[in-house]
């Protein structure tokens, strides 16, 4: 079968990839960089031919509202006209847990005008609901660094590897369309400031943790329900604490 991998050459969209080929699946890993783009349609129409399942993991490369909005208008304009002539049959898309509870915040009310675009294509559809990733534990702390302290805040938090985000795109891609959304997520849930400091100690970094309940994620206030996954989600079986071993964890 041929999938298309929009975004293949990212983070998520590269061990997708792999993992569909060591399937035996013909996948195309369509990004810029190989001729295709979804927000000015260049390529679409070659790479979509006789496929028939795409994945799409590309992301806005800017949080700003009216840039990100401007970004999901245009790719979801073109990839679905672009489907819809391939005759693909299963749209499948990577999106955030709690994308509708983060509205006060531009780029996710883009991301859930990308939803929106997904649900009125008119082509069967899944869309993926993602926990934040460990790989990006140490860019939260960034972002919350004042001098030499990180303040965090303390609603609950569920991140998930990378290679198990992967493990549920290509098992999406493989189903049959859900015509709805699903959820998932890491194995443990606990504090931000707590997977922030744990990150912080395995790491060797001598940044302080304050924890405050009232601190942003970004630009957003969290609650114990803001990030975090219904009853139901599939669990990814990587560990955080495992993740913290590893070369990538350790990698800054």
């Amino acid at each position: 079968m041929k999938i298309v991998v929009i975004g293949g050459t990212g983070l998520i969209g590269s061990k997708t990839v792999e993992r569909l080929r060591k399937k035996g699946h013909e996948v195309l890993a369509a990004s810029p960089n190989s001729g295709v783009n979804t927000v000015t349609g260049e390529g679409l129409a070659g790479a979509l031919t006789g496929a028939e399942v795409v994945i799409d993991l590309a992301n806005s490369p800017s949080f700003d509202e009216k840039a990100a909005m401007e970004f999901f208008d245009a790719a979801g304009r073109n990839l679905f006209a672009a489907e819809k002539a391939a005759g693909v049959r299963h749209h499948v898309a990577l999106s955030v847990v709690g994308t509708d509870r983060m509205q006060a915040m531009g780029y996710f009310r883009a991301k859930l005008r990308q939803e929106e675009h997904i649900r009125s294509s008119g082509v069967p559809y899944t869309i993926v609901h993602a926990t934040q990733f460990f790989e990006f534990v140490g860019a939260i702390a960034q972002s919350a660094t004042e001098g030499t302290n990180v303040r965090v805040p303390t609603g609950a938090f569920q991140p998930i590897a990378a290679d198990n985000v992967a493990d549920a795109m290509a098992d999406a891609a493989l189903a049959e369309p859900a015509n709805g959304m699903i959820e998932i997520a890491g194995p443990e849930r606990a504090p931000m400031n707590e997977f922030i400091g744990r990150y912080l100690k395995a790491t060797h970094d001598p940044r302080t943790i304050l924890a405050d309940p009232h601190a942003r994620y970004f630009e957003v206030e969290i609650d114990d329900r803001t990030l975090v996954p219904d009853a139901g989600a599939r669990l990814g079986a990587i560990r955080f604490e495992d993740w913290l071993q590893s070369p990538a964890a350790q990698k800054k």
